[in-house]
C-alpha cells in the first residue's frame, strides 16, 4: 500500500459546526491554555517529536466532544502523545480545563475538520492509533453521504498509520454499525482485529464517552471494533 495520501477527497461535511454557549471558564481556558495546549490549523506537516517535545507512540481521536475521555486516556497513558481534533469551541475550552486539572502534557488539541488535519498537518506513518468514537450517525437515508466512515477516508487513515497500527471505532446506532461493517470487510486496507457489542459495560481499549451515555439512555446497543492496517 503506498503511503501517498489521496489526491482529492470529497466536499461534503461529516459534520455541521453547531453554534455552542461558551462558558466563562471555557472562554478563559480557550484565551489562557489554548497557547500552552492548542495548535492552530495550517497546512503543512507537523514535526510531531518537536510539538510534544520528545519520540512516543502518537495518538489520535477524531471529533473528542467534551474530551473527558481524551483526557483519561491521555492521563492512564503518560508514555504515549494524544493529539485530539474538534471542531465545537465550547468543547476544545472544556478539554483545555480537564488537561489543566489533571496536570497532564501529553495532549495537543487542534480546533479544525480533522479530515484536513490527516490530509495536511499529519505526515505519513505518524499515528499508532485513530480513535472515531461515537461519530455523527447521519441515521437519515439521503444524509448516509456525510457519513466519516468511507473508502476515501479509510484510505486517508491507512496512510498515516504505522504498519501495523489501528483504527478503533465505536457507534450506538445499528444502522451506521452495520455501514461500519461493511465497509471495513470490503478495504484490503484494514483486517478486524476485535469486536464487541455490549450495554455499556465492555467499552473496548477506552473510557467511557459522553455520547455513550447518552445513546444508552436511548436504549441503544454499543458496538465496538478494533481494525489493524493490513
Amino acid at each position: 500500500m503506498s503511503d501517498k495520501a489521496p489526491t482529492h477527497r470529497r466536499a461534503i461535511r461529516s459534520f455541521v459546526k453547531r453554534a455552542g454557549r461558551l462558558t466563562t471558564s471555557q472562554q478563559r481556558a480557550l484565551r489562557k491554555l489554548w497557547p500552552t495546549w492548542g495548535i492552530d490549523y495550517a497546512p503543512e506537516p507537523l514535526d510531531l517529536d518537536e510539538v510534544f517535545g520528545r519520540a512516543a507512540p502518537r495518538v489520535l481521536e477524531i471529533g473528542f466532544g467534551n474530551g473527558d475521555s481524551l483526557v483519561e486516556m491521555a492521563a492512564g497513558s503518560p508514555e504515549t502523545d494524544y493529539l485530539g481534533v474538534e471542531v465545537h469551541e465550547p468543547g476544545v475550552g472544556h478539554c483545555l480545563i480537564g488537561i489543566d486539572t489533571a496536570a497532564i502534557t501529553n495532549v495537543r488539541l487542534i480546533m479544525h475538520d480533522a479530515l484536513e488535519v490527516l490530509e495536511n498537518q499529519l505526515a505519513p506513518g505518524s499515528l499508532a492509533r485513530v480513535n472515531l468514537y461515537f461519530p455523527d450517525p447521519w441515521p437519515k437515508k439521503r444524509h448516509h453521504k456525510r457519513r466519516i466512515v468511507n473508502d476515501s477516508f479509510l484510505e486517508l487513515v491507512a496512510s498515516r498509520l504505522v504498519a501495523g497500527g489501528t483504527l478503533n471505532i465505536a457507534t450506538d446506532w445499528e444502522n451506521y454499525a452495520e455501514h461500519i461493517d461493511e465497509t471495513l470487510a470490503a478495504s484490503p486496507l484494514f483486517s478486524l482485529d476485535a469486536q464487541r457489542e455490549h450495554d455499556g459495560s465492555e467499552p473496548l481499549d477506552r473510557p467511557a464517552t459522553k455520547f455513550e451515555t447518552r445513546g444508552l439512555r436511548l436504549g441503544h446497543r454499543i458496538r465496538d471494533w478494533r481494525f489493524r492496517r493490513a
